[in-house]
């Protein structure tokens, strides 16, 4: 495995950055305060797409309204759709303009499973993602059709993020091959260029096999499906001594048996494994594929594991990161209202962490991190086929608890409004310089190929595996 990041010698950065920001300072501000102009006129589109998106609250491969929604606005607008891409019914890829360079902007809209009191809420913004990627894929719609930019601007739908990674999907099927560079964003309760990078993730079903009988008058006959399941979490839990520090393992049983008086036949375990790299989520999946072979010998069952998605880690380029940060920071942060802040602290007291209001200040550009913090992401798949640039902007209190019902209500709240706002000032920004400067794509680029070493991209799931489908 090829290590995720360049880290790049003191001398080489230096002379990289005097080279990016001089070629950023030289295009001028203008067309850039143009943009802003143009995004902030969208902004009530952008609110009105969230809200509609929030009150859908579709989770994972049901996104049918909020696909639909996004996808008809940008056929509208005049770019060239296709929809269902990558046999995903809620996926999509919205073509403007001809030519290079070929700019990629991500949008994800699937909510999480019951967070709100009427079942799925948008606990992680993913309303607010869409439509502010949207938003961004509009203004440079219009800047290519005034002849200010010239190049094409692909805007993709990826349903899915939260459960089976519709990106993994639309990466297989080579839907990012031909992207020059590729930009995404997410939102958080602070605003930093992402550099830091993500866990790589293997999200695997495991499933045991036995014979049922009567608890009480013959147990003996029975051979229990849940004693084996029992067994490996067990085992899983016991490995949890012998691991790096950096690796994660959580699980939930999605069965178990029906009844205490059947052995049970059929159980079933849902595990994720993750850790900095691929490499070392494959490790610990060898210990764990040898965990569960030896409790179906112990319990005389069989056993069957599905690995149903293989996450790479996040390869970041700090190139074009750089690039953006210049921009975040020409925009500058985030300012809140009274009533806004008020808005944070009781949500920070309702869920009982520090009560300090929004906070919005620009993070210092970081140093890639070897042993990322915990969370993955699909959007890891499109880094390691072309250049990708992420953002976070503050669009909750702050260090609420995230997948939560806080974070449901920031998502239809002002608060979230103005972090969508940013980031898609940021993203059509940095976009502007990467479509009208090749000399950052080539250095991107560069930074690209030595990151990777030789690496070829390839797909954590088998060319046959077809997404699973969930019924409306």
């Amino acid at each position: 495995m090829v290590k995720r990041f360049l880290i790049l010698s003191g001398v080489v950065l230096v002379f990289l950055t005097q080279t990016v920001m001089g070629t950023i300072n030289s295009n001028g501000d203008e067309l850039k305060s143009y943009v802003l102009e143009k995004v902030e006129a969208r902004k009530n589109q952008m609110i009105e797409v969230s809200d509609a998106i929030w009150d859908y609250a579709e989770i994972a491969l049901l996104e049918y309204k909020s696909s639909k929604l996004l996808v008809d606005i940008a056929e509208q607008e005049g770019f060239e759709v296709e929809r269902g891409v990558a046999d995903l019914e809620t996926a999509f890829v919205a073509v403007y303009g001809s030519g290079r360079p070929i700019i990629g902007i991500l949008a994800e809209y699937d909510a999480l499973p019951g967070l709100s009191k009427d079942g799925p809420g948008h606990g992680c913004g993913h309303n607010l993602f869409g439509a502010g990627s949207l938003g961004a894929a509009l203004v440079l719609k219009d800047l290519i059709q005034e002849g200010k930019l010239t190049g094409t601007l692909k805007f993709y739908g990826c349903p899915a993020e939260e459960d089976v990674g519709g990106k993994l999907y639309m990466a297989r099927e080579g839907l990012f091959d031909d992207l020059d560079a590729c930009l995404a964003w997410h939102p958080s309760y602070e605003t930093t260029v992402d550099v830091t990078g993500t866990q790589a993730i293997d999200d695997l079903y495991i499933e045991f096999f036995g014979n049922a009988s009567h608890a009480a008058f013959d147990p003996w006959q029975g051979r229990s499906a849940l004693d084996a399941l029992e067994m490996a979490t067990f085992g899983i839990n016991l490995l949890r001594e012998h691991v790096k520090p950096s690796v994660r393992m959580h699980y939930v049983v999605l069965s178990g048996g029906s009844v205490p008086n059947v052995v049970p036949e059929y159980s079933k375990l849902w595990l994720w494994i993750r850790d900095s790299n691929r490499k070392g989520v494959k490790s610990v999946l060898s210990r764990i594929e040898n965990i569960v072979s030896g409790s179906a010998l112990a319990t005389e069952t069989t056993s069957k594991i599905e690995n149903r998605g293989s996450y790479h880690e996040m390869l970041v380029n700090m190139t074009g990161s750089q690039v953006m940060q210049k921009n975040l920071e020409w925009i500058g942060p985030i300012e809140y209202t009274p009533e806004e802040v008020e808005f944070a602290k009781k949500l920070q007291k309702e869920t009982k962490v520090a009560a300090k209001g929004m906070v919005s200040d620009i993070k210092e550009f970081q140093d890639p991190n070897e042993e990322p913090e915990g969370g993955s992401t699909d959007v890891a798949e499109v880094s390691w086929i072309t250049p990708t640039l992420h953002i976070s902007t503050t669009c909750a209190p702050f260090e609420i608890p995230w997948h939560s019902g806080a974070v449901v209500k920031s998502s239809k709240h002002s608060v979230g409004y103005k972090g969508m706002l940013l980031a898609a000032k940021v993203l059509a920004t940095t976009a502007v310089d990467l479509f009208k400067d090749p000399k950052i794509l080539a250095e991107m680029k560069k930074e690209f190929d030595n990151s990777r070493g030789g690496y070829v991209y390839t797909s954590g799931i088998p060319k046959d595996k077809k997404p699973p489908i969930r019924k409306k």
